[in-house]
């Protein structure tokens, strides 16, 4: 899987970025089948959210898969959206199933 981290607007952090590679490529391993991996960081002074977010799309066979979260560090949004992309993840893995 090829995986492409941006920081929209923010200095590179290599910590957070080795930290989302280790998560994507632990799914990865779940999920065989999937292409390539888009991650974005971006950073909200919106004072409802707790502004650090975090948005990753996956390419597979058939749509897109998108997640995104907004948490008080860019660990926890990873992780955060990584559960999210499991659950759907796990949902598309049972319809294939039936195709097999």
């Amino acid at each position: 899987m090829e995986i492409r981290i941006q920081f929209v607007q923010l200095p590179k952090s290599d910590a957070v970025e080795s930290f989302a590679i280790k998560k994507l490529l632990k799914m990865a391993e779940k999920y065989e089948w999937l292409i390539n991996a888009e991650v974005f960081y971006k950073e909200e002074n919106d004072k409802k959210g707790k502004g650090k977010i975090c948005e990753i799309r996956l390419s597979l066979p058939g749509p897109r898969i998108f997640a995104f979260s907004d948490e008080e560090s860019f660990e926890a949004a990873t992780d955060e959206t990584i559960r999210d992309l499991d659950k759907q993840l796990q949902k598309r893995k049972n319809e294939m199933k039936h195709y097999l």
